[in-house]
């Protein structure tokens, strides 16, 4: 028998090694949140979740292009099967079936371009909620949704489900999309910085857009279909976990003291904002009327192979992620430029699209489908960060509504792409649809000379400025609106005996003793 005192000795020790254990996982933990909590890391970790979730966003916009086509010509051939060895088939149901066949084409394009349909619609509501709550509940609500989406598309086995899912995808994407935008020009205020977190973000949407369709190629001829969805809903899980661990969406925060955000409304019938908005429209119809043509005009032209036409845009993802290096180098260096930035990608947009009827071969090709992601880098990378720049020195620092009405922009290119491009191929001919985009980009370019003087402006306008939201509408108004201004600048209006209005100067201790000033 083993001594009681050994016993007791072995039960204390293995006591203390838990006790050891227990305190250096709680230092771990402390450690780890001490991490998170530091305003810089904070910040990086997250840009790593948002670029994610536009990462996920965009494969699971692209990967279904080399999937879905051949997906559904597999169950069309099976339903051609069974009702070939049906003993009875009805001329009812063979009317219908002859009439889905035909429409097939349509069909697949009504599909693709349901996601930016969908997205297009919910976005005023998303960017009003999104000033309303926050940026953090959105943003995991959003990354939820697309889980949810990602993992229909892996099972759905009929056209329905599959529109059902691409659906999801675009309500998920109104929201993360969006938050996520805002919440990085949110928590990047200083102009050089957000350039280049918004850069970094638009080199993760073109990466997830031009390296999904080779992804789902490649796994879903050798894996089957399921396995890149299901790839990529694992990544969309980690990602929201990593939201819900750091941002703590759910966790109760003050929002008495934050600025309410002005009206989407309000924002649109801002110039400078309708200009910008008008030019990620324009900026982005090559793309997305090319994505749906240009597959039939290789294969009549060229001859192209099926992987030369998956290949096609892959290689234009290296000239975008150049062009966004060259415009935050360049936005850091000579910020006034921002305006002349995009008219450049502009051009080249416009320039690269007239060229691509003239191309022969998959070689001459690469060439103008670089130059249109190379110019799209340069006008969206100058033209985000000119957004948050302009609701900071225009309207209120809250930025939901803004890359709402950004959002918006690019559903506005990518729902009409689908459905309109092939029917002015059919009309007008590829060559004239391509000179047509070209012509558009070129004439819109001078139009962004109206934000030339947009550096120079001064956030006079901010709702932390002014203590009335529509301005001054009468003389008692006025008379607040300029003592305000006095008071910001240090000084203080007192009458003296005469009735002269006189200042003197006004100690900043008894300004901020007054509280934070918001409406």
């Amino acid at each position: 028998m083993e001594p009681e005192e050994t016993k007791e000795g072995r039960a204390t020790n293995l006591a203390q090694s838990a006790a050891s254990k227990l305190s250096q996982m709680s230092e771990r933990t402390q450690q780890l949140g001490n991490v998170i909590q530091d305003p810089v890391r904070q910040k990086r970790i997250i840009l790593v979740i948002v670029c994610t979730a536009l990462l996920l966003d965009n494969m699971l916009y692209m990967v279904i292009v080399p999937i879905i086509p051949d997906y559904l010509e597999g169950l069309q051939k099976a339903a051609d099967h069974a009702e070939a060895i049906a003993p009875h088939s009805n001329f009812t149901n063979s009317t219908m079936h002859t009439t889905a066949k035909g429409n097939f084409d349509l069909q697949i394009g009504v599909l693709f371009a349901s996601k930016a349909i969908l997205q297009l619609l919910v976005n005023p509501i998303s960017g009003t909620f999104i000033d309303r709550v926050g940026y953090e509940i959105p943003l995991f609500i959003g990354l939820n949704v697309m889980f949810l989406s990602t993992v229909t598309f892996a099972f759905a086995d009929n056209y329905a489900t599959l529109f059902l899912a691409r659906s999801m995808q675009g309500l998920g994407s109104a929201f993360a999309d969006t938050a996520g935008i805002a919440l990085i020009a949110d928590r990047y205020t200083v102009e050089a910085e957000r350039s280049k977190a918004l850069g970094i973000a638009l080199a993760f949407i073109s990466f997830g857009s031009l390296a999904a369709p080779p992804f789902g190629g490649v796994l879903y001829e050798f894996a089957g279909k399921r396995v890149p969805f299901l790839i990529l809903a694992c990544i969309c899980l980690t990602d929201g976990i990593l939201c819900l661990t750091v941002l703590k969406p759910f966790s109760n925060r003050e929002r008495e003291n934050m600025p309410v955000g002005t009206p989407m409304h309000k924002l649109m019938v801002d110039p400078y904002i309708a200009v910008v908005a008008g030019a990620l429209i324009v900026c982005n119809i090559p793309l997305a009327f090319l994505e749906p043509t240009i597959a039939n005009w290789m294969e009549e032209t060229m001859h192209s192979s099926q992987w030369e036409i998956g290949l096609a845009w892959f290689p234009a993802f290296f000239p975008h992620v150049l062009g966004v290096f060259l415009v935050v180098k360049l936005a850091a260096k000579y910020p006034h430029l921002q305006w002349f930035y995009g008219a450049i990608g502009m051009v080249f947009i416009g320039a690269s699209s007239c060229t691509v009827p003239a191309c022969k071969t998959f070689g001459q090709l690469m060439f103008p489908l670089c130059g249109i992601c190379f110019g799209i880098a340069f006008v969206d990378t100058a033209l985000l960060p000119t957004l948050a720049f302009l609701v900071d020195v225009r309207h209120v620092s809250v930025y939901g509504s803004v890359y709402a009405i950004a959002d918006i922009s690019y559903c506005v290119a990518y729902a009409l792409g689908p459905v309109v491009a092939g029917q002015i191929v059919h009309d007008l001919g590829f060559v004239q649809l391509n000179l047509g985009m070209g012509l558009i980009n070129v004439l819109y370019a001078p139009a962004l000379l109206l934000l030339k003087n947009v550096s120079q402006m001064k956030p006079s306008f901010s709702e932390r400025n002014l203590l009335l939201d529509d301005g001054p509408t009468g003389l008692y108004d006025t008379i607040k609106m300029e003592q305000r201004e006095k008071k910001k600048k240090g000084l203080c209006t007192t009458i003296d005996e005469g009735g002269t209005e006189t200042f003197a100067q006004r100690s900043y201790s008894e300004e901020e003793s007054s509280g934070g000033e918001y409406a």
